[in-house]
């Protein structure tokens, strides 16, 4: 029965609501103090997880792929009979080819009405030629697709000096990650070991399988010449010297085997683990060789299986999980959730980077690590976006042993990119013409400084006492200045979209000191007012990240981008707007009988166009920080927002 707010005192309503929540976000809580949830992508993690393990010739475990068919089968549209990237999407010929194939894989008949309606999809939008540089790379390995159609991208470009145009360390963590052990897959062209000899030649209309590059645009002189670049590479392609090549091999393999990172995996991400097992087969590695056999189990560690259903995340939050609920926990209050809380900030403490000088710091000698990575360990790469919420929830607990809290705001200021911002995780990783490579056809191989990070930081410092005429915190604020969308939003490189990037900025600027009658802080309040849903709520869809950057996309209303929508708000003062009540009185209408919030909406942003993450948290830990805020502020002889977030 959903909790009401027609009571005489709506107060204690919301009291009631805000208790059934914390209660049931603390029965989700570790018995070690941290929080996890489950963290979903599109099918294509799913799908490639099947195709990696016939790719490598393993025994067929049979249960485990019928419950993964049917984890496809279920997220089929109904309407498109494709795939698409986030629930309820349109068709992406991508992840609709590699759904295919997997069910194709796991046994499902090509003449079953699903896999005719699915083929019928992809074949009307191109065929499997239509599809993007990965998936080529994934049908080439199956010897599916040619290996001409994939951009050369030689092992021989982990030997280049840092000064030359294209380099490792010019590229976003996750595309450093990815691509060497790629590096070593597109130099020997392996074909998977799959005894089945399974293809799906049915996707391809007939039409010629073109390389793929990227289109020329005039303006853009990178592009041709990246271009030109690829078509000589595939022209010398084996007349590489034998010792060069031998010797960028091994450097690429020493690269992945320096940062293997456990059963954590290369990166802690999904396809970057995927590509080194490959690797690591591929240079003749047994199975049961420590570097081979962790990599692999790193992969297994992904799985969500359940009773009917399995599926393979693309990684894990734990760290940002357990920050961001320990901040809901507290601001609900009382002593239980407090304690809640203090044993979340336990868990984390000792998770701190505090000896490993990752990537970054090729970029920033000297700097000393600091940060927190999003998953259990990825000591290489901490990110600040965690870093600056882990602070902040430790600062606001009052947390004794300040040396965690100094050495995280020390590793984040020394991270601050010349223009003022920060990128998730890198400074200054801002070489836009890398985004020409025909290999980048997604458009995401870059990490520049992000308007929701940099507020992020932004928001850590001013908490912890910085004022906003520093020198770091007026480049800051004047990076978000700019980065202002004309009607008074922020793009939400990380969440979707507007309204997360909005939100962000707003308690930002509500910590350093401007208030509702700075034109920034009117300006986007006014604009949240505006997209508000006729039910109370607010929704945002996925295509809001389309190219031409037209502005937010209305969707229905959801519990995490509606408690972002109120807590921008209320750091811009509108605690007693008839938008925020309205806001609130939606939340309380809609939460669910075990006191939390059901989601099936993405408003997690992977690459924007690309990717997109259904965080199964946000809709738990978001709605009460709403709700427990609301009514602490509404108890307040002050009405402001004390905190960074």
């Amino acid at each position: 029965m959903a909790t009401k707010l027609q009571s005489a005192d709506p107060l204690a309503a919301i009291d009631m609501a805000v208790d059934r929540a914390a209660a049931a976000l603390t029965a989700a809580q570790r018995p070690d103090g941290h929080w996890v949830f489950e963290l979903e992508a599109d099918c294509t993690i799913p799908a490639e997880y099947v195709l990696l393990r016939h790719y490598l010739g393993e025994p067929v475990d049979e249960l485990l792929e019928a419950k993964i068919g049917r984890y496809l089968r279920r997220i089929q549209s109904p309407t498109h009979d494709g795939w698409g990237l986030f629930h309820a999407g349109g068709f992406d010929v991508s992840a609709s080819v590699k759904a295919y194939y997997a069910l194709k894989m796991i046994g499902d008949d090509p003449q079953a009405p699903h896999m005719v309606r699915a083929r019928t999809a992809v074949l009307a939008a191109g065929g499997a030629a239509a599809v993007n540089v990965f998936t080529r790379i994934q049908l080439a390995l199956f010897d599916a697709g040619p290996w001409s159609t994939v951009p050369t991208m030689p092992p021989e470009l982990i030997l280049l000096p840092r000064w030359f145009p294209i380099h490792l360390s010019k590229m976003s963590y996750w595309a450093r990650t990815v691509v060497v052990p790629l590096l070593v897959l597109g130099a020997l062209k392996p074909v998977a070991r799959n005894t089945k000899g399974i293809k799906v030649d049915e996707l391809y209309t007939g039409e010629a399988v073109r390389a793929a590059t990227k289109a020329a645009d005039p303006k853009w002189l990178w592009t041709k010449g990246f271009n030109a670049l690829d078509r000589l590479l595939k022209a010398g392609d084996g007349l590489w010297p034998t010792k060069l090549r031998r010797r960028a091999i091994q450097a690429c393999e020493a690269w992945v085997v320096e940062r293997l990172n456990g059963e954590d995996g290369l990166g802690a991400i999904y396809p970057a683990m995927a590509n080194s097992v490959m690797m690591f087969d591929l240079l003749g590695y047994a199975e049961d060789h420590p570097v081979r056999a962790i990599a692999r189990q790193s992969v297994e560690n992904l799985l969500v299986i359940k009773e009917d259903e399995a599926y393979c995340q693309p990684c894990v939050s734990p760290v940002w999980d357990t920050a961001l609920a320990a901040h809901a926990m507290l601001e609900a209050g009382g002593e239980a959730n407090i304690a809640s809380a203090d044993a979340a900030l336990d868990w984390l403490k000792p998770r701190q980077v505090l000896d490993v000088e990752g990537d970054w710091a090729e970029e920033r000698p000297g700097v000393r690590p600091g940060g927190w990575a999003f998953q259990y360990n990825n000591a290489h790469y901490p990110d600040l976006d965690d870093t600056a919420v882990v602070v902040m929830a430790m600062d606001r607990a009052g947390t004794a042993d300040r040396m965690p809290i100094d050495r995280g705001v020390e590793w984040t200021v020394g991270l601050q990119s010349k223009n003022g911002g920060w990128g998730a995780f890198d400074a200054d990783n801002a070489y836009d013409y890398l985004n020409n490579l025909p290999f980048a056809d997604h458009g995401a191989l870059l990490d520049p400084p992000t308007a929701d990070v940099s507020a992020r930081c932004v928001s850590m410092l001013a908490q912890l006492g910085e004022g906003a005429d520093s020198p770091r915190m007026a480049a800051a604020i004047d990076y978000l200045r700019r980065e202002q969308e004309p009607e008074g939003s922020w793009f939400g490189r990380w969440g979707v979209n507007y309204i997360y990037g909005t939100w962000s900025v707003l308690c930002a600027l509500n910590a350093a000191g401007f208030d509702q009658g700075d034109p920034m802080v009117a300006r986007a309040a006014a604009w949240l007012r505006t997209i508000q849903n006729p039910d109370g709520g607010w929704g945002e869809d996925c295509d809001s990240y389309d190219l031409d950057r037209t502005g937010h996309v209305p969707a229905p209303s959801t519990a995490s981008q509606t408690a972002w929508a109120l807590l921008g708000l209320m750091a811009a003062g509108e605690v007693d707007s008839p938008a925020v009540a309205r806001g609130i009185a939606w939340l309380a209408d809609n939460q669910d009988a075990d006191g939390l919030w059901g989601q099936e909406y993405y408003t997690g942003g992977g690459f924007p166009r690309v990717f997109y993450l259904r965080y199964h948290g946000y809709p738990k830990y978001f709605p009460l920080w709403a709700m427990a805020r609301y009514r602490n502020l509404k108890r307040s002889n002050t009405k402001r927002v004390t905190v960074g977030m």
